[in-house]
């Protein structure tokens, strides 16, 4: 297992090395030099990491654990955002390493949370190196499903690939995939971008943090910088490509009869989606400002978080329960999984018909899904659910007892478990995460990691860890 994670990590350290030398080039080119030597140190460190990781030992391949597979996640969660926290550490004066180390995580999970709220007096290559991190975090985050396939229901595994137990060959050829469509889709953002005369600058960073599902923005003027009608709505669609799976473009293209289930889970979140628009339309369309809302439920079931200032304030929780619900399966978007939740009232519906008509026989398929949820599937979907639950009532209680009132920490809770940056949609566009004290950082940091990995994953944990009979 050690030899695999060796790989695994040394691979991200050699990402990070990359744009580490990005930001080195980036500096030269337009003469900002004051803060070269803090990338060319994170540059020789992460290259020299990666490097001895990759050729420290030959690794043949052979099956590993989901514990151990779940234990390598969950190290390079804690563990990567070291490298990125370097440059934070080195650029500012006087900024603590908890601090750096916060915000490192906070873009590695693809949050968005920040300690800097006058974004215009970073330097321009630390808002790159942000949004960077946001970038490297998505991809893990990839590849991190794909580590974790086993934990997900034999649909969910239908939608990636026909194969259920996953060999080397086809796990190369996945991340492969995964690899090309997430470096393509961020050019796709990056062209849309341009299209409502972004700076390149901008329109960088950006598409960086959409593709991720991440909240950090390159500067304070996002109501001035999509101002416009179109912009708005370019927007919309460019961070509705993290809340649909990354392969569904690539699976429209090359789509065949016989495996509609790579499709069927984009199909049924798409109704979805469409749906919530409808009803926001007819219900929510006032005062001129519905792009404005449009916009937000787009961040909201990407679980990106970034709003403009007016939004109406009563619609925070409409928003927060999609982001709650999240996207799909193969997403960079956090959340609970439509498809999940649609099958839970499903089979709850079929259970109490079941009781009121009992010869009747119910499926807990979904219609476009040509396969049944089991029990088993059922079971893991209430335990994502129940650890939600436990998860939002221990971040909420912490919250509250670092000076935080209930609704603020409940609604922050939520976000911090779906890795949703905080904004004006949520009321919680003021808070000042800089001025929190450790113990808030420190459980902020805990279940942005916790948000990040698969809900069921922790129960395996706790599992292996409190009972090892």
């Amino acid at each position: 297992m050690y030899i695999f994670g060796f790989k695994y990590f040394g691979v991200f350290f050699l990402i990070i090395s990359f744009f580490s030398f990005f930001n080195i080039i980036y500096s030269y080119y337009f003469d900002l030099l004051n803060n070269l030597n803090n990338y060319i140190v994170t540059f020789g460190i992460t290259l020299v990491l990666g490097v001895f990781l990759i050729i420290f030992k030959k690794y043949k391949y052979e099956k590993i654990s989901l514990f151990n597979r779940i234990l390598i996640v969950l190290i390079g969660y804690l563990f990567l955002p070291i490298a990125i926290s370097i440059p934070y550490f080195l650029n500012i004066n006087n900024i603590g390493l908890i601090n750096c180390y916060f915000e490192a995580i906070s873009g590695f999970t693809s949050t968005g949370f920040t300690i800097f709220n006058q974004l215009d007096q970073l330097d321009q290559t630390l808002i790159l190196w942000r949004s960077s991190s946001q970038w490297i975090g998505g991809l893990y985050f990839l590849f991190s499903i794909l580590l974790l396939i086993d934990l997900f229901d034999e649909n969910l595994k239908r939608s990636l690939t026909n194969y259920i137990s996953l060999n080397s060959y086809e796990i190369f050829k996945q991340i492969f995939k995964i690899i090309v469509i997430y470096l393509f889709m961020t050019i796709l953002i990056f062209v849309l971008l341009k299209l409502v005369n972004l700076p390149s600058y901008e329109a960088y960073n950006y598409s960086l943090s959409i593709i991720s599902s991440g909240g950090f923005m390159p500067n304070n003027n996002f109501d001035i910088t999509f101002r416009s009608d179109i912009s708005k709505i370019i927007l919309s669609i460019s961070m509705l490509f993290s809340f649909f799976s990354l392969f569904f473009i690539f699976n429209l293209i090359f789509f065949k009869k016989k495996n509609i289930n790579y499709l069927s889970e984009d199909i049924n979140i798409l109704i979805y989606l469409l749906i919530v628009i409808a009803l926001s339309f007819i219900f929510f369309n006032y005062d001129n400002n519905f792009l404005n809302v449009l916009v937000s439920i787009s961040s909201s079931v990407s679980n990106i978080g970034i709003s403009f200032e007016q939004v109406p304030k009563n619609l925070f929780f409409v928003f927060l329960l999609l982001v709650i619900l999240g996207g799909s399966f193969f997403s960079t978007s956090s959340g609970l999984r439509v498809i999940k939740v649609l099958t839970l009232i499903k089979f709850s519906l079929n259970n109490l018909l079941s009781h009121s008509k009992p010869n009747q026989i119910y499926s807990n398929k979904l219609s476009i899904n040509k396969i049944s949820a089991n029990t088993s599937d059922i079971n893991k979907y209430f335990f994502a659910i129940i650890i939600f639950i436990i998860s939002l009532f221990l971040i909420s209680i912490l919250l509250t007892m670092s000076d935080l009132d209930f609704e603020s920490s409940f609604k922050l809770g939520i976000l911090t478990i779906m890795n949703t940056v905080n904004s004006e949609m949520y009321n919680l566009g003021d808070l000042n995460f800089y001025n929190f004290n450790i113990i808030s950082k420190i459980s902020l940091i805990i279940f942005m990691i916790i948000g990040r990995i698969e809900l069921l994953s922790v129960i395996i944990l706790l599992k292996k860890f409190l009972f090892k009979n």
